[in-house]
């Protein structure tokens, strides 16, 4: 979420491409995207040459050779409008279409979602207005485009229409953090958006097992295996590619796929950890959805067939932490029982985290909650691990201002004692686990307030009658102080 001085920023170049005749908010996007990109390039490179100054050593896998300087950022910021918009146009953007593409000319699935990447920038004077703003802009974070992606999407009239929020960055990482990647996990998220779950997964590693990334074929399975995303919305796949390379994973697999109609016959058993937050776009049309996923649960629900989805794209001993929205957790219909069954008595369903409905606004007010799950085929559902968060650090209202009160850090904490110390926690509390034996009584049932307990304080009252006597000898006070008032004013 960004706000203050960030937020105006990114207004003024929003406005000054919509002042300058680009009026359609996805194009808009995409434009942002591309120069957001190349200064991201050019400040890693920078970053690159002053740690190459510093030990001696030369910069390893430079991004631009020597003949290509001049598409660096900070060499055509300062142009005058008409040389900088022949650079751009006539060498930067040719070089953004080209990145990515081996010396033998094998092309990466980036280099393949640029070929229809267009430079619309319309005037010399739009675009040195825009660079200039766009270099105002501060990009400190590692995840540079999460944050500004999130605010620009909310500006897309088709943003809610097909569910497509991003998910917020505090969120995934606490369900990365739970499932804890390991290094030879292939990883996917079928409905990627901006890839924000991908890259927080990388993030995770780097974080955590830098020393992973010394065992050279790990190192390649990092790069060239582990990420998988897949998205219809090509605009959404020239962002996450960009993105993911801008983390430094050289060759993620981002792919043009629309997951319900063809995914689940096309890799079925192929993954070991799904991370994802689906759009729950209402319902598909029975003749474009995966006939593989419509055996498991015949419905047009897309969030339920999503989840036949995440079950099919695991192998044995593959786990899950997604979101979905509460209907899945109590829907009557024959298909949510079905699915519930199915992670309850064929897999081993580990925990359903509660989310406060706020989490996605100001663009959704939807509830929602994380289920967690392992992909066994032989059931394993011993108890279920429930916690039912109430803060995520932010205000739950539109302006989801910075708050003290954050249950997330307690979420991991607790998720590692689910087989242990939480066993004894009492129902009343935020977290606690239930026998599989209660939920199977309960239909199947996986929403927290059908096992979680309210404890009742008893408040004892005053009589009654002992308030109406006191109410009447005011009245009496009040009687004879207002006739003492008329008696004055005589």
């Amino acid at each position: 979420m960004i706000t203050g001085e960030l937020k105006s920023r990114i207004d003024a170049v929003w406005n000054a491409f919509w002042t300058g005749g680009i009026s359609n908010p996805s194009e808009v996007v995409e434009q942002i995207t591309y120069l957001l990109f190349i200064r991201r390039l050019d400040d890693l490179e920078l970053t690159a040459e002053r740690k190459s100054a510093f030990t001696g050593q030369p910069v390893k896998n430079p991004r631009f050779t020597a003949t290509q300087q001049d598409l660096r950022w900070h060499n055509f910021k300062d142009l005058d409008p008409e040389t900088m918009y022949r650079v751009v146009a006539d060498g930067v953007f040719p070089f953004l279409q080209k990145l990515g593409t081996s010396q033998d000319g094998a092309e990466s699935t980036y280099a393949t979602h640029m070929k229809d990447a267009r430079f619309t920038v319309p005037t010399p004077n739009l675009l040195s207005k825009v660079v200039s703003l766009v270099d105002a802009v501060e990009l400190k974070d590692r995840d540079t485009n999460g944050d500004l992606y999130e605010y620009l999407l909310s500006k897309l009239s088709s943003a809610g229409v097909n569910g497509q929020f991003r998910t917020p960055r505090h969120i995934i990482d606490m369900m990365v953090e739970i499932m804890a990647p390991e290094k030879r996990d292939r990883i996917v998220d079928p409905a990627c958006g901006t890839a924000g779950f991908l890259i927080g997964a990388s993030e995770y590693i780097r974080d955590n097992h830098e020393d992973w990334l010394l065992d050279a074929n790990v190192r390649h399975h990092f790069h060239h295996e582990m990420f998988h995303g897949f998205d219809f919305d090509s605009t959404m796949l020239r962002i996450a590619s960009m993105n993911m390379m801008m983390h430094g994973i050289e060759e993620p697999d981002i792919r043009y796929r629309d997951s319900l109609s063809q995914g689940a016959a096309e890799d079925a058993d192929a993954y070991t950890l799904v991370l994802a937050n689906p759009p729950f776009a209402g319902s598909l049309d029975y003749e474009t959805t995966s006939k593989e996923l419509l055996s498991v649960a015949k419905t047009k629900k897309t969030e339920l067939l999503f989840l036949a989805l995440f079950l099919r794209l695991l192998r044995p001993g593959g786990r899950a932490a997604v979101i979905v929205p509460d209907g899945v957790l109590f829907g009557s219909t024959k298909a949510h029982r079905t699915l519930r069954k199915a992670l309850v008595d064929e897999h081993t369903l580990d925990a359903v985290i509660k989310l406060p409905s706020g989490v996605f606004k100001p663009y959704a007010g939807v509830s929602t909650a994380i289920l967690c799950f392992t992909k066994t085929g032989v059931g394993g559902t011993d108890e279920v691990w429930f916690y039912d968060v109430k803060a995520d650090g932010f205000s739950l209202d539109d302006k989801r201002n910075p708050v003290d009160t954050n249950d997330l850090p307690d979420v991991i904490a607790r998720w590692e004692e689910k087989s242990g110390a939480e066993r004894e926690r009492a129902r009343t509390e935020k977290s606690f686990t239930v026998p599989v034996d209660e939920i199977r009584e309960q239909d199947y049932d996986l929403s927290i307030n059908r096992y979680k307990e309210i404890e009742f304080e008893e408040v004892e009252h005053r009589d009654p009658w002992e308030i109406i006597a006191e109410i009447e000898a005011l009245n009496e006070q009040i009687a004879k102080g207002t006739a003492e008032l008329k008696e004055m004013l005589k």
